[in-house]
């Protein structure tokens, strides 16, 4: 495929036009038949084109990550319209008000917040054509079905063209689509079932075109010199070398966005070159003095040790109810922390900006398109029309794209550039300069009755909120989420907060909050059962039998059946938690999130010499409701593992002198092709509307690991990563701590 695609070339391949209509699929086949032109289409809603042809092209509003939304949300519809899976071709929406529910990729919502209004969509545009067709032929609508490029009528045998329909057909699509039939669930033939996924050919053949394939007439390429401290700027630039260098044209200064001591993006100097490699050439050779700032002092050992005497004090209630911890009870403590995590998606960022006297067009690789376009537009002091945004394919987000800092900062080179220019991030560029996951610590206290489960639940987190600098938001809500799951069936429990004061940028990473909470409370569940007695399942099963579903204004209900139903599918299908092999154990740690359960038996390795982890086998079952793609479900679980386990083994953002001090893979490592387990997916059957999938398998990955180390070697790691080094430290611990003391004492 070229890479010299003119703009024209670009929308024919699947690019959005903000705000227009659909003319690269649509505009030029409105012509007759028989002329050496396409066939009729129609536009019978803002994401539906259907052609004479019987086949229908679906413009997604939600950008596609990875995570199957092409398939699913297209499917939605054609289940609905009634035709065949292999008519349905699917391009990425125009972005603008009128897309629909949350037109943007994040917490996991594009399919249930699709499957009513998408349903509904199909099923009115399917009613529409019966009534137009229905007139043509003098029969009654419901006898009538699309079949290919004609509409039938069981009637008679009698069939219309569907050219004749079509035009009076997209005047009689309801507005209001509450009162059209929907296909009952006992009679679908797409939904529930594995098809054949959107776009696999594309990438199969290298054809889809992701933000660094843009290129336009005329388009210049920039690389950034990014502050070796958040938040430097430039005090003195020589850049003498760099302009001699072939193929560079400018160097010109950015700006940080925001306050110099958290900046949302943290500008520097700009090389523009011919070519990205000159750019980057260009880079090499330029010499800048920088004005370190106040972050120069940021180090995240001092933040740990800061945290860990925070953690001593009392902290900011979040949720407190009944009993709390009483005299005499068995007191199980024990003291967790994660690390600050980076996103490392395959594609680093990638942007495409023109700015003109008239308005700005930008190609760019967004989960919130919709967002980034109404960022420029404040950024440029313009109205939201006047700025255009192309959505190309995306490799990957995890949260990381929900940012618009590389949009933003593209803007900024793109105002002080003639013509177009992309602006291109390197893999060490994103690790040093995106944003991370929170770090926090955790302790937590739990009283056990006679029976051995827990009475009481005390849990005090210190940890960096991404919600600290929101005005109005308790930062604990971003890092506790809904109170439900143990503390809510307990007699008592107290949640507490304290901010641990950090100027570094951290945001959203896959399950926010979730993905540290899953950690400390699952691993210590499994804490407490050990010093019980009991089994793990066991358990949890006595904590989650009889209860009642709890209930949550804001958030989803919490079903203990459900949940419990997740935890024994994954024992039942991995054989049970026993392994007779030694230094081999699994683990199983579930959790809730986004409306969804999910849970993992984690087999581990371990080998109690040099504390190395080997993870052959992942056992999980999920329960998203009603799995719109079963294929595309178990595709996110076992991407979801891989993500986990390679957090759980490797992630860790280390910053010494205000510097983060990681640049590629080889010295900020992930997981590798021959160190992924294979991964068994059970998907619960549900009659419940679809829930989330994308993230709901990461968070309880990291404790089944934790849980499977303990079982195959007795090494209780409590802090993320779970190195060898920190596998032999608990050993030792393990070999220190006198029989029979309570579990987890700090």
């Amino acid at each position: 495929m070229t890479r010299d695609l003119d703009r024209r070339s670009f929308l024919s391949v699947g690019a959005a036009v903000v705000g227009g209509s659909f003319l690269a699929w649509s505009g030029a086949a409105c012509a007759p038949r028989g002329e050496g032109r396409p066939p009729l289409a129609v536009d019978m809603d803002a994401v539906l084109t259907m052609h004479a042809d019987g086949s229908v092209v679906v413009h997604v509003p939600v950008p596609e990550i990875g995570q199957g939304v092409n398939t699913a949300l297209s499917m939605l519809i054609a289940e609905e319209l009634g035709i065949p899976w292999d008519s349905v071709r699917v391009v990425p929406a125009s972005f603008g008000e009128d897309m629909g529910p949350r037109p943007f990729a994040g917490g996991s919502w594009s399919v249930r917040s699709h499957w009513l209004p998408f349903r509904q969509l199909g099923a009115a545009v399917r009613e529409a054509v019966q009534v137009a067709a229905a007139a043509h032929l003098d029969v009654s609508p419901a006898s009538c079905r699309i079949d290919g490029g004609y509409v039938r009528s069981s009637e008679g045998r009698r069939r219309v063209a569907l050219e004749l329909v079509l035009p009076t057909a997209a005047t009689v699509v309801p507005t209001d689509r509450s009162a059209v039939s929907l296909t009952d669930p006992s009679a679908f033939r797409l939904l529930g079932r594995d098809q054949r996924a959107v776009g696999v050919e594309g990438i199969t053949h290298g054809q889809r075109v992701y933000g660094v394939d843009v290129a336009l007439p005329g388009m210049r390429h920039a690389v950034l010199l990014r502050p070796p401290v958040y938040g430097a700027v430039p005090r003195a630039i020589d850049a003498a070398a760099t302009r001699a260098t072939p193929g560079v044209i400018d160097v010109v200064v950015v700006a940080p966005i925001g306050r110099q001591e958290r900046p949302y993006a943290d500008g520097g100097v700009a090389v523009v070159a011919s070519s990205t490699w000159a750019a980057m050439q260009g880079r090499d050779a330029l010499e800048v003095e920088w004005e370190l700032g106040p972050n120069v002092s940021v180090d995240t050992a001092e933040m740990r040790a800061r945290g860990a005497a925070l953690l001593a004090r009392d902290g900011l209630d979040y949720s407190v109810a009944g009993a709390r911890p009483g005299a005499g009870a068995r007191v199980v403590t024990a003291d967790y922390s994660v690390p600050l995590l980076l996103h490392v998606p395959m594609e680093p960022p990638v942007c495409t900006v023109e700015v003109r006297p008239d308005g700005c067009e930008l190609w760019a690789p967004t989960q919130a398109p919709a967002g980034a376009r109404g960022a420029v537009a404040r950024q440029l002091e313009l109205e939201p029309e006047s700025v255009t945004l192309h959505l190309t394919a995306i490799g990957g987000g995890f949260g990381r794209r929900l940012s618009q800092d590389f949009v933003l900062e593209a803007v900024e080179v793109a105002r002080q550039v003639e013509g177009p220019v992309q602006v291109f991030w390197t893999r060490e560029d994103d690790i040093r300069h995106g944003f991370y996951r929170p770090l926090s610590l955790h302790r937590l206290v739990a009283t056990l009755g006679l029976d051995g489960r827990p009475a009481t639940w005390d849990h005090h987190q210190v940890g960096t909120s991404r919600y600290a600098f929101r005005a109005n938001e308790h930062p604990g809500r971003s890092e506790f989420l809904a109170p439900t799951w143990p503390w809510s069936f307990l007699e008592g429990h107290r949640l507490t907060y304290t901010v641990l004061e950090s100027p570094i940028d951290r945001g959203p990473l896959r399950a926010p909050g979730n993905n540290a909470l899953a950690f400390v409370v699952e691993s210590f569940l499994d804490e407490l059962a050990l010093t019980a007695g009991q089994d793990p399942l066991a358990y949890r099963r006595a904590l989650l039998a009889g209860q009642a579903i709890r209930s949550h204004d804001d958030e989803d209900d919490f079903d203990p059946a459900r949940m419990l139903g997740v935890l024994e599918a994954a024992v039942a299908t991995a054989g049970g938690l026993s392994t007779s092999e030694a230094g081999v154990g699994r683990g199983l740690a579930a959790w809730f999130t986004f409306g969804s359960y999910c849970a993992h038996v984690v087999e581990a390795h371990v080998d109690p010499d040099r504390g190395t982890i080997d993870v052959p086998r992942v056992w999980s079952a999920i329960d998203c409701g009603f799995a719109v793609h079963p294929d595309g479900v178990r595709a996110q679980v076992e991407g979801g593992v891989i993500d986990g386990l390679s957090a759980a083994l490797y992630g860790e953002v280390r910053i010494v002198e205000g510097e983060v001090r990681h640049g590629n893979f080889d010295d900020y490592p992930i997981l590798r092709h021959d160190a992924a387990p294979e991964v068994e997916v059970v998907i619960m059957p549900s009659g419940a509307p679809p829930t989330g999938a994308g993230e709901p398998p990461y968070p309880p990955c990291l404790p089944a690991l934790a849980n499977a180390v303990h079982a195959a070697c007795g090494a209780r790691v409590r802090d993320l990563p779970i190195t060898p080094a920190r596998v032999l430290a608990a050993l030792e611990d393990r070999r220190a701590t006198p029989a029979g003391g309570d579990a987890g004492a700090p």
